[in-house]
């Protein structure tokens, strides 16, 4: 194995590089430019892509045929094209062609503007990151250029706050050792900072702006991909090459902090950058109701032409005989064959039914998503006031999908917490300190905090018992307490003024050292070796001898200083889990700490105990001998320190514990239980730190004591059981395993609840089966490799369902440490094997990909970055407003467009079936009953305006009922209101109106003629239609929940238009002039003023309406609930019915006090919660000690000009100078 230099990087002898394609070479942009590559048949494109991102779907150019061969993927515009070539036919029409394009134009236009505004926008976000201002070198000096502008090669140079706009090698920067600290939010979700570091060569060499421009190295490295925390590589610079990984490497999208400047070499631009790679396309996203209504247009039209085969069938059996019967009429017939009759009313009979599937239907649907979404901008009870932020729909066809969503997947940082942490509470010596301890919270009069002349004005903690017993300075385990606070970080510190400005790698370090300060410890300055603090306005300064660093397996951290007495103390902070076991005695003031933990714990607060012990002379000389020889070893290093540090860390003396809260959003808690309590199932889906992500979920109610969690060790024997079983007992194996993941689900075990928490790298082990095997895990990962080494896809698929299967068994998901990648895999394998709805909240970068992916996207607004606003569906500024969104506006949405539906087919079939059964007494030829006028002014003014007022403005319940029971929920994920079954019940409700209103008419018709001579067929066709439409607007009538002015005005409005128009279309005047277009002259004035007629139209709406009133009256007798005689017919599912009655026992209750945010479950100490969480990276305490991250007073004197505009002294030790 090659041997490297730690300090240079550099590799030397003869070991053998990975052949890696992608070589990168600074300052030569000729270079890159040569290289193509094949994308499409012979199509070729740059090898190394330009910086300019396009996320717009659309250009000038392929707006209208890509988006014309979009909407023709909906079935029912296909339809209507074939139905408009149909009618270019003069043998067959009805209707000129042109009067049907026009409607059909306008449906496409609308879509189409829709998809075009919402381009735009993507257009103008493209436009705003692409104009981004930034220093690329051209030549031998910086120039202010555009993000666009940058190409593979480049030499880049960033400011303080700025962001990365390319994938870089940090080259050097202003800080020591050419460290660089950036935050990574927007693409891991984690908000401590993290360090880079440029390699030593470069770090020296490259001083000015000419040895930038002279700089030649030659990067040879990975081709780009979507993985975002590895990078392998190496640097070719003068004949030696350099080893290059993930921590000299700055992404694109991170934020430049605590450093000055810095330089970097792009390695990928543009879309090959990783955070691009992560981020998938749009994909155009359909609702279930539109899925539905795609395969019912298809069922409805081959029903259609098979009603039109059989009745041309018939029409030409019926020719036939007719001719048979009357030959003295052959010479009407001597050019027509009863073979040619049968085609052409074939067709005939298809234009003539075609109006069973109406495109004012398509129409009047968008109207109402437009509508909808208005209702969601306009609500009140959704806006932030604080920042002026509306909801905001920014899609408008997906609100009925609002009502059935299954699975919330939500991000954590600046989602479900405000990322601001707060030091709440502390237990000291056997007392506890804090807010809500039951002692005066206020500051005493008088104090002044006169120690310190750098406080806050405002103090975020503040107990007056605290506050005066540390002024008082009478106890030395408070002493002790909050000296360690001061002393026991890696948080550096600049001075502003008389201000003191801390920057710390994590927020946790910052709330725990102001908190220090605020009490009189105030932490004033750092060097490599010393760390100098003010004690109640006294400065001392401590020789720092050692520190041990923070890690993940370690979870704590300590310092060794010796005090200026002379006296050598050893400061430690971390898990209860890890310090408890570490103390020297455990007496009464350590079990009421535990019993303290306890209590912060069913607070959810994060927590950290706090411990020291005196050490000697003697021990620490032995320990210090071995802790050097243990820190040049070459192998075993890590090892060897744990092993030192953990003697050392031993008979501890514990002095207390520390609270802190991390502040979760408005209203969160109460959102995720009543989301839960709508059958809504919510996954926290973060790249931050389990124990993290653990805190955030017991804070916000997702998880609760008395569940029993499921990590990895459970995880794996459960999905080995699984595979086994299938792949040994092939098809009895799936039913035993099925049975033991059935013990997982809850309906198996209802008193037993259950959540599941896995990093990213487990899950990538699970869905990707071809890593390596490990160890520790040998017999997951053995299987593992044995289903990938069967090559089948269907042993694939097993694993990703056995692991799906058992995920939505549990009440609760939390997948941590998880890529953007990844977030949008978990979400597309929940649709793939749960055909559920999917919903996914985020607010910064990371979370676009799981946006785009699930059927609906929420982007937080009003954050740093607005890249999950951009490609989301709804934008919201807070993630309580979510419950209004889903269970206010998303059910009633469901509910509107379910009724409208329903009762659009129900009037459209109810009005036009009539002329199926008019072909069987007119000689099954493909004459129409009704009046074209009739025809074309149903759907369009008669009846579509009381479906219209039902779509806009039904409700069952009010807003406020509908948050109080969100149990109503349930009736939208189980698709009760629209499906195959309501369907058929509708179809068979509006067919049996049709033969209602037909029949009664013809039996009226055939043994009387009125009064006044009234029989003939013109009268005979207004009859039926009156009665039809009259009996549909009764149905409404009796349907509607929620009565408003507006519904009162269209009912009215649709019997007024009838009146008028079939005044203006039947009169007189009209019929001379156009007799051919006006051809039922006087017809509704000469039927509908016969009291006959009157009678027999009132006999219908009597016929037609009592089966209706009856349906109603058993529901109402049996005690069925509103929302199910939303649905008639019956036939509800278990599970709704289950719900329904949760819901009538719920009100029958008397209100229910609010449920405390805390466990009742008594917790023994060996069987204790940690709520123990602290997001803090490894490694800064290597920093400090080798004084990487410290400035000295004449380091780097050779370059000031490039990289240090003005020096600072070396008393402050900064990494983040002053300007």
């Amino acid at each position: 194995m090659a041997a490297q230099d730690p300090a240079s990087g550099c590799l030397h002898g003869k070991k053998q590089l990975p052949a890696f394609t992608w070589e990168v070479r600074a300052n030569d942009r000729n270079y890159h430019m040569q290289f193509k590559k094949k994308f499409a048949f012979c199509l070729s494109k740059k090898k190394y892509a330009g910086n300019a991102i396009k996320t717009a779907k659309y250009n000038i150019f392929t707006f209208l045929p890509l988006n014309l061969y979009e909407q023709f993927h909906r079935m029912a515009n296909v339809y209507f094209v074939f139905v408009i070539l149909l009618q270019t036919f003069p043998e067959i029409s009805t209707l000129p062609w042109y009067t049907l394009l026009f409607p059909l134009s306008c449906l496409l236009t609308i879509r189409g503007l829709r998809d075009l505004i919402d381009d735009i926008g993507r257009h103008q976000s493209d436009r705003n990151i692409n104009n981004r201002p930034c220093e690329i070198l051209s030549g031998k000096s910086f120039r202010w250029q555009k993000w666009r502008d940058i190409c593979v090669g480049d030499i880049v140079r960033l400011r303080k706050e700025s962001f990365v706009p390319a994938d870089m090698l940090l080259l050097c920067s202003s800080e020591p050792s050419s460290l660089c600290y950036v935050e990574t939010a927007d693409i891991d979700g984690e908000t401590n900072l993290k360090f880079r570091q440029a390699l030593l060569v470069t770090h020296q060499e490259l001083v000015s702006e000419e040895s930038m421009a002279a700089f030649d190295g030659r990067v040879t490295c990975e081709e780009p991909n979507s993985r975002m925390h590895s990078f392998t590589g190496t640097l070719e610079w003068r004949g030696e090459t350099y080893s290059l990984d993930s921590e000299r490497i700055l992404l694109r999208g991170c934020k430049l902090r605590n450093t000055d400047v810095c330089y970097g070499l792009v390695i990928y631009a543009g879309f090959d950058t990783k955070i691009m790679r992560n981020c998938g396309k749009i994909k155009r996203k359909k609702t279930k109701l539109d899925r539905m209504m795609d395969r019912l247009v298809i069922i409805i039209f081959l029903v259609l032409l098979a009603t039109s085969l059989c009745l041309a069938v018939a029409s030409g059996f019926w020719a036939r005989m007719f001719q048979e019967k009357h030959s003295y009429l052959s010479a009407l017939y001597k050019h027509t064959t009863p073979a040619q009759q049968a085609f052409f009313n074939f067709w005939g009979f298809t234009i003539l039914l075609s109006i069973i599937i109406p495109m004012s239907m398509y129409i009047t649907f968008e109207f109402i998503y437009l509508v909808n979404s208005f209702f969601i901008n306009w609500d009140l009870e959704m806006y932030y006031a604080v920042k002026d932020i509306p909801a905001k729909a920014r899609s408008t066809s997906l609100n009925d999908q609002l009502g059935q969503i299954e699975y919330i997947f939500s991000d954590k940082t600046g989602t479900l917490t405000q990322n601001v942490m707060s030091f709440k509470k502390c237990c000291i010596n056997g007392t506890i300190y804090g807010t809500g301890t039951g002692r005066g919270n206020k500051q005493p009069s008088g104090s002044g905090l006169t120690w310190s002349h750098h406080g806050e004005k405002k103090l975020n903690f503040c107990d007056a018992t605290l506050l005066e017993a540390a002024r008082r300075d009478s106890d030395p385990v408070l002493r002790e307490f909050l000296r360690l606070l001061a002393l026991c970080h890696t948080v550096m510190v600049e001075e502003k003024g008389d201000q003191l400005v801390y920057q710390a790698a994590s927020p946790d370090e910052e709330a725990l050292v102001l908190a220090a300060r605020n009490l009189g410890y105030v932490f004033l300055a750092r060097t490599q070796d010393t760390i100098t603090i003010s004690e109640l306005g006294m400065k001392r300064t401590y020789k720092v001898l050692a520190m041990l660093d923070f890690n993940s397996d370690r979870k704590r951290m300590s310092v060794l200083v010796r005090d200026p007495q002379g006296m050598i103390r050893l400061y430690t902070k971390g898990a209860d889990t890890v310090i408890l076991e570490r103390l020297q005695r455990r007496g009464p003031n350590e079990t009421f700490t535990e019993m303290a933990l306890d209590r912060f714990a069913e607070e959810t607060l994060r927590t950290l105990c706090l411990a020291s012990k005196e050490v000697s002379e003697v021990e620490y000389s032995v320990w210090s001998r071995r802790h050097h020889e243990a820190s040049v070893l070459l192998q075993d290093r890590a090892r060897e320190l744990d092993k030192l540090y953990e003697e050392m860390e031993q008979n501890l003396q514990l002095l207390g514990a520390t609270a802190i809260e991390d502040k979760l959003q408005d209203g969160v808690p109460e959102t995720i239980q009543l989301l839960k309590l709508g059958n809504i199932k919510v996954w926290v889906l973060t790249g931050d730190k389990q124990e993290t992500a653990m805190n955030i979920g017991y804070a916000c109610k997702l998880l609760t004591d008395d569940m029993e969690i499921l990590e990895e060790k459970e995880i794996s024997e459960i999905l080995e059981a699984y595979w086994v079983s299938n792949n040994n007992l092939s098809g009895s194996g799936e039913a035993l395993c099925s049975g033991r993941l059935s013990q997982q689900r809850p309906e198996a075990s209802r008193h037993k609840k259950r959540a599941l928490i896995i990093s990213g790298d487990f899950l990538d082990k699970i869905l990707h089966t071809g890593e390596v095997l490990k160890e520790k895990k040998r017999r997951l990962w053995r299987w593992l490799a044995c289903c990938k080494a069967t090559g089948s896809q269907e042993q694939g698929s097993l694993v990703e369902k056995a692991f799906v299967d058992l995920a939505t068994s549990c009440q609760a998901v939390i997948c941590c440490r998880v890529t953007p990648k990844q977030k949008a895999l978990i979400v597309q394998l929940v649709k793939k094997h749960k055909k559920a709805i999917t919903l996914a909240i985020g607010d910064g970068a990371n979370d676009v990909n799981m946006i785009k992916t699930a059927d609906i996207g929420v982007g937080i607004s009003g954050l740093e970055g607005m890249q999950a606003v951009q490609c989301s569906d709804y934008a919201l500024a807070q993630f309580s407003y979510l419950q209004r969104l889903l269970l206010v506006h998303g059910r009633w949405a469901y509910l509107r467009i379910c009724k409208f539906l329903r009762y659009f087919f129900y009037k459209t079939f109810a009005g036009l079936m009539a002329q199926v059964w008019f072909a069987f007494h007119s000689g099954f030829t493909a004459q129409p009953l009704y009046e074209g006028w009739f025809l074309a002014l149903y759907n369009i003014f008669y009846t579509t305006y009381p479906v219209l007022s039902k779509g806009l403005l039904e409700q069952d319940v009010s807003a406020k009922k509908s948050l109080e029971f969100p149990e109503l929920y349930v009736i939208g994920q189980q698709d009760e209101l629209f499906n195959y079954r309501v369907f058929s019940v509708t179809l068979l409700h509006g067919v049996t109106t049709s033969l209602a209103s037909f029949y009664i008419a013809l039996w009226a018709f055939e043994d009387h003629v009125g009064s006044r001579a009234v029989g003939d067929y013109e009268s005979f066709a207004v009859t039926v239609s009156t009665s039809a439409l009259l009996s549909v607007l009764m149905e409404i009538i009796l349907d509607t929940k929620f009565w408003t002015a507006l519904s009162f005005l269209m009912v009215t409005a649709s019997l007024l238009l009838f009146c008028l128009f079939s005044f203006l279309t039947q009169s007189i005047n009209a019929f001379r002039i156009a007799p051919a277009v006006f051809n039922f002259p006087d017809a509704s004035r000469n039927a509908l003023t016969d009291p006959y007629v009157l009678l027999v139209v009132l006999l219908s709406l009597v016929v037609n309406t009592i089966p209706s009133l009856t349906i109603r009256l058993y529901c109402t007798i049996a005690g069925k609930t509103t929302i199910q005689q939303a649905c008639l017919g019956g036939g509800h599912s278990p599970h709704l019915s289950v719900s329904l009655q949760k819901i009538c026992l719920k009100a029958r209750r008397e209100p229910e006090p609010s449920v405390e945010l805390r466990s009742h479950v008594p917790h023994s100490s060996f069987h204790r919660r940690s709520s123990y969480a602290f997001s803090h990276q490894e490694g800064y305490a290597g920093l400090i000690t080798r004084g990487d991250s410290l400035r000295a007073g004449a380091t780097r004197s050779t370059t000031p000009h490039l990289l240090h505009p003005e020096m600072t002294p070396a008393l402050s030790s900064l990494p983040n100078p002053s300007a």
